[in-house]
C-alpha cells in the first residue's frame, strides 16, 4: 500500500493487541540523516585523505600478510578463501 494511504476498512476496524488500537502507518526518511553522516565522516577525514592511496595500502598489507606461507598455511588460506571467510585474490592463491 503506498505511503500515506489509509488502511482498508476491514483492517482499520480490527483491534491490534490488548489495547485495541489499529495499526499505524509509520515511515522515516533516513536520506537527510545519511547525507549528514557522510558530511561528518568526510569532515573528520580532513582534506588530505586519499581514498585511492588507502586502498592501495590495504591491498599491500593484505599481500604482505599472506605472503611466504608454508604448505600448511597455504592450504588453510585456500580453504578459508573457498569458504568465503577471506576474500580471494587473483587465482585464489596467496602471493609468494
Amino acid at each position: 500500500m503506498p505511503h500515506g494511504d489509509p488502511l482498508p476498512p476491514e483492517e482499520s476496524a480490527a483491534p491490534d493487541g490488548p489495547g485495541g488500537s489499529p495499526p499505524v502507518d509509520f515511515s522515516v526518511d533516513l536520506g537527510p540523516h545519511e547525507m549528514l553522516r557522510r558530511a561528518h565522516v568526510l569532515a573528520a577525514l580532513g582534506p588530505d585523505e586519499d581514498p585511492a592511496a588507502a586502498l592501495r595500502d590495504e591491498e599491500e598489507a593484505h599481500r604482505l600478510l599472506y605472503s611466504d606461507l608454508d604448505a600448511e598455511q597455504q592450504r588453510l588460506y585456500d580453504e578459508l578463501v573457498s569458504a568465503g571467510v577471506l576474500p580471494g585474490r587473483g587465482d585464489g592463491r596467496a602471493p609468494a
